[in-house]
């Protein structure tokens, strides 16, 4: 037995909660359950019970025995003064407030379905890729469609806190906010902290100032992300080295370690070279890309402002000073669908939750439904299972409920798991 098991079953009063009686004798009738409290204090606030003839508000505790309020301290804790039950799956002992008074206790003990407990028991021994493979299909559709429409918005918000934090480093200036994170997804996974750094040690404010030099654009990226460091033998690099030693000195920019960058095992058109070569040419082509987003309309309005190549140099290189056979380096179709899903999308859903506008909510919501659904490891094995992923809205939802839920064994927090344990099944 767990104390989460117990506070499941009495969220959802998943018991034979028939003739209850409290060990001091008075009747018990659940009208509340409460509300359930994840932070210290009782487990369950605002509870509604007839306790006896009287109506009671107040708090609950749930333990495994009784005897686990003494172990725990509870007597000594203010907090738990107004405890008006305790709920517990052995009673072994009479528990009293500070004042001397008996709290009235009942007993689960015989009142929980064998099978639900067993059933919750195989949940969390399971070794499958997620602990409910085999009754999965079994869910409705229904259940399944509304707690992934929860759980994208639980990941939406999630984002949204880390969007809100950064912009108060930055006293609330969205552009350089936007600036910062969509760096850090240029980066991919494998280079997303060195992209970050790099964006943090250059404000947006100088590359605004030489929007019309792409040369000078790239030298202070390039020269920033540590890569003009050492001498590079062609026209084009050394080009690079001059514009960077002087806006350096012009602006006191100190570069981020070259070593932090990684190379290996990514494909060549997917080299930080490559990467910040596009990252460039994308600061060029828009003076404020966040409010451009902002009057997008449409997927391809959002395609149209990431249509960037890297420049010529990177033609017939993927790395300075080696040449290479031609070849255009766009920045590709699932590359930008990435950057739109992984920060536009919460730009938007954060911006319309700071400015109090909804119509950048949905269109967040809008731009995930239109988005095919990602094809990552992740997303495979869910197909494996039969759960359909038609859209990025569906994808996103998935990569949570994996992630933070299924990952975590919480399957009492989830809806499916929820339903399956209801069933018994």
């Amino acid at each position: 037995m767990t104390e989460d098991f117990l506070h499941y079953i009495w969220q959802f009063r998943n018991f034979d909660n028939s003739g209850l009686k409290a060990q001091t004798g008075e009747s018990i009738e659940i009208i509340k359950p409460g509300d359930h409290n994840l932070n210290a204090g009782p487990d369950f606030f605002n509870s509604v019970l007839k306790i006896g003839e009287t109506l009671w508000a107040g708090n609950v505790e749930i333990h495994i025995n009784s005897s686990d309020w003494n172990k725990h301290n509870h007597s000594e804790d203010k907090a738990y003064n107004n405890v008006v039950l305790h709920v517990v799956y052995n009673d072994d002992c009479i528990i009293q407030r500070i004042s001397g008074e008996t709290i009235p206790a009942i007993e689960l003990k015989g009142r929980i379905n064998p099978a639900v407990f067993s059933c919750y028991s195989e949940l969390l021994k399971s070794t499958q890729w997620i602990s409910c493979s085999k009754n999965i299909n079994d869910v409705d559709e229904f259940i399944v469609s509304n707690w992934l429409s929860r759980l994208l918005i639980e990941r939406l918000e999630r984002k949204a806190e880390t969007i809100i934090n950064s912009l108060k480093l930055t006293n609330n200036n969205w552009q350089e906010t936007f600036y910062h994170h969509l760096a850090r997804n240029f980066g991919f996974q494998l280079n997303a902290e060195p992209f970050e750094l790099m964006s943090k040690s250059l404000p947006l404010l100088y590359l605004i100032k030489h929007r019309d030099n792409l040369v000078q654009i790239e030298a202070m990226i390039f020269g920033q992300a540590g890569m003009l460091e050492s001498i590079i033998e062609d026209e084009y690099s050394c080009h690079l080295q001059k514009e960077y030693n002087y806006l350096k000195y012009k602006y006191s920019l100190n570069p981020i370690d070259n070593h932090l960058w990684k190379f290996l095992r990514l494909r060549p058109v997917s080299f930080p070279t490559i990467r910040l070569s596009q990252f460039a040419n994308l600061i060029c082509k828009w003076e404020n890309l966040f409010v451009k987003i902002l009057e997008c309309n449409n997927l391809q309005q959002y395609y149209d402002l990431f249509n960037v190549s890297s420049s010529d140099y990177w033609d017939t290189h993927f790395t300075f000073g080696k040449q290479s056979i031609f070849s255009k380096k766009a920045l590709g179709k699932s590359s930008v669908e990435g950057i739109l899903i992984n920060t536009v999308v919460p730009f938007l859903f954060v911006y319309g939750i700071q400015k109090q506008e909804d119509k950048f909510k949905e269109k967040a919501l809008e731009l995930l439904e239109t988005l095919q659904g990602e094809g990552n490891s992740i997303i495979r094995e869910w197909k494996k299972t039969g759960m359909k992923c038609d859209s990025a809205f569906r994808s996103q939802a998935l990569l949570e409920l994996k992630l933070n839920y299924c990952d975590l064994k919480r399957c009492l927090k989830c809806s499916i798991g929820n339903s399956i344990l209801k069933r018994g099944i």
